[in-house]
Order: C-alpha cells, then sequence, then structure tokens
C-alpha cells in the first residue's frame, strides 16, 4: 500500500518523493516537513522494500505510479532492507540516476561507507529529538528541492 500526500502550492512542475520508512511517526514527521514548503511536491509513503521495488518498477498497484525524483530510504526495513533497496536501484539502468538519501538512526560507519559504496547520493542520520528531527527534514528539504538541479528522465 502506498499513501500519497501532496502540498497545495500551484507550481508549474512538482517534485515526485518516495519515502521508504517501516515507522509510522517517523514517516509522519517527514510529511509534515514536505507537505508545509513552498516547493510543489508529491510524497509517496511506503512501508518496506519490497513495496518500494514494486511502487519503482511500477508493477502491480503501482502500474500508474509517477516515476520519483528523490527516494528518502531508511535502510533497516523488515524483509528487504535499505541496504537491498540501495544495491538494487544503483544497479538498473532504468533507476540508477533516482538520487537516493539514506535517512536512517543508524551511526555505524560500516552503514555509512557501505551505502555511500553502493552510490547512496549522500546519508542522513535521523536525530532522535523530534525538533531537530524536523530540522534536519528541513535541510533535505532546502537541499534537494531547491539547491539541486535533479536529472531529467532516462
Amino acid at each position: 500500500m502506498v499513501n500519497s500526500y501532496a502540498n497545495n502550492v500551484q507550481e508549474f512542475q512538482r517534485i515526485e518523493i518516495l519515502l521508504v520508512e517501516d515507522s509510522p511517526s517517523d514517516a509522519n514527521l517527514t510529511i509534515k516537513g514536505f507537505v508545509n514548503t513552498k516547493i510543489a511536491n508529491n510524497l509517496h509513503w511506503v512501508e518496506d522494500g519490497e513495496t518500494a521495488m514494486k511502487y519503482l518498477y511500477q508493477e502491480g498497484e503501482f502500474v500508474n505510479a509517477p516515476r520519483p525524483d528523490l527516494v528518502l530510504l531508511d535502510l533497516n526495513l523488515p524483509g528487504m532492507d535499505g541496504r537491498e533497496v540501495l544495491t538494487e536501484i544503483k544497479s538498473d539502468s532504468s533507476l540508477k540516476l533516482i538520487p537516493v538519501v539514506i535517512l536512517t538512526t543508524s551511526t555505524d560507519e560500516q552503514d555509512i561507507l557501505r551505502s555511500y559504496n553502493l552510490n547512496a547520493n549522500c546519508y542522513v542520520t535521523k536525530p532522535l529529538d523530534v525538533y531537530q528531527f524536523i530540522q534536519v527534514i528541513q535541510l533535505i528539504k532546502d537541499f534537494w528541492l531547491l539547491a539541486v538541479k535533479l536529472p531529467p528522465y532516462s
């Protein structure tokens, strides 16, 4: 199942964001951070790696799902974990240009190194404090939606 959220800003082009997060509370904080922005965006939330890959490959119920411009990926997912999702995204020629932001609680240096070795575009550790978490989401939003030029569809 995918949950979709859109802000009400009228813009020429909306940014499509796929959030892969198994924690409803972390997902809700992330969604609030992106919905309350002046950048037009559609945020789609899935709770596990298998569903994320079905979404990305537009399979089953996701046959008409939009291609994400950005993926926010938790590493510690049930079933197919975020490391496996990242590996598959970055090894598929049709998906590898989609920027992937690792957004996780892990501060393990091996997770950080492995994520970058798997071509993650950046690695962000979720703060435990709710206020700091919201600030981190704001920074991600500002950087990826305001400063960065995202790749066109291939």
